[in-house]
């Protein structure tokens, strides 16, 4: 059962209030109000002049287990929001694999799903995984995948979802087993819907009429997987998108607020595809899993298209 075996997060310290992004962003006052009261998204997260590959490697690097089992690692996968981040020939994860000494490890970039592409990039280094295990290791020597996410919010359109949400910059790391004892991966669920493919003609007001409808089925989907109730689920680890969306969204799933990890919204801002992972080390540090635990992780991601997507794990 695929299982995250470690997980490191890297939040680099620079946090600028929204009311200084206002003329980048071409923010008027009343927008910045909504981002700040109705929507509490309050400070963002930037790591200043810090490339991809000094994010990612700082996140790798965070990572006590990396060292020790890094000739394991087959698989090094990044997941990343932005289909194109680099003009050619510039490849950040080839840098990143380069520098962590991972030559042999098979990598490349999950970006088909948008913000919710760390989750698929969890799912398939799980089915890598799978795969190899059928060939029986030596026991101790069996394969292992790096998976990091985290990206630059280098451009107006990078950095801002109008009305929504606005991103910052932050990175994580995470070793991934086949059948690893804790965080083990319980279900899986996905949506994609192609309808909703703004660039595309698709509807907006159609997608906001429907994006809390729609991730609250797949978490009820996710839910189902694994064989439990949603009351079962210790916490929930949010995509950080804004506060308000989780508030309406705990209404909509009876699911108490209180079990939503949300402080990262306010001080970071939506952190790409590591907000999961942010949000874990968080309910960590507070204490807030405890062996056996069962929690979830959603996530959506908005391109060409959108895609809905949780994880239910056991701690």
């Amino acid at each position: 059962m695929t299982a995250l075996d470690a997980v490191a997060v890297y939040l680099p310290s620079t946090l600028v209030p929204i009311e200084e992004l206002a003329d980048r962003l071409e923010l008027t006052d009343i927008q910045v109000k909504m981002f700040r009261r109705f929507h509490e998204l309050r400070e963002i997260r930037f790591a200043g002049p810090q490339t991809t590959t000094d994010l990612l490697l700082r996140a790798a690097s965070a990572l006590a287990e990396l060292p020790g089992s890094a000739d394991r690692v087959h698989y090094l996968l990044y997941g990343r929001a932005m289909p194109v981040t680099e003009p050619y020939p510039v490849n950040r994860i080839d840098e990143v694999r380069r520098a962590l000494g991972l030559e042999h490890a098979l990598a490349f970039t999950v970006t088909q799903q948008s913000c919710a592409s760390g989750l698929l990039a969890i799912a398939q280094a799980g089915r890598l995984l799978e795969a190899d295990a059928a060939a029986a290791p030596e026991p101790g020597r069996e394969p292992l995948a790096l998976v990091l996410t985290g990206e630059k919010a280098f451009t107006r359109h990078a950095r801002l979802i109008p009305g929504t949400s606005v991103f910052g910059e932050a990175s994580a790391a995470c070793l991934v087993s086949a059948n690893g004892p804790r965080n083990r991966v319980l279900s899986y669920a996905c949506a994609q819907r192609g309808e909703f493919d703004l660039v595309g003609g698709g509807s907006a007001a159609k997608f906001q009429r429907e994006y809390r409808p729609a991730l609250a089925a797949v978490i009820r989907q996710a839910v189902e997987q694994a064989g439990i109730e949603l009351d079962d689920l210790r916490l929930i680890l949010p995509h950080n998108v804004n506060v308000v969306t989780w508030q309406r969204l705990c209404v909509l799933l009876r699911f108490p607020l209180s079990r939503v990890v949300l402080e990262n919204v306010a001080a970071g801002g939506h952190l790409f595809c590591s907000d999961a992972f942010v949000n874990y080390q968080t309910a960590v540090h507070r204490g807030l899993l405890a062996p056996g635990d069962r929690y979830l992780v959603a996530t959506v991601g908005s391109g060409e298209g959108a895609t809905f997507a949780a994880m239910v794990f056991e701690h």
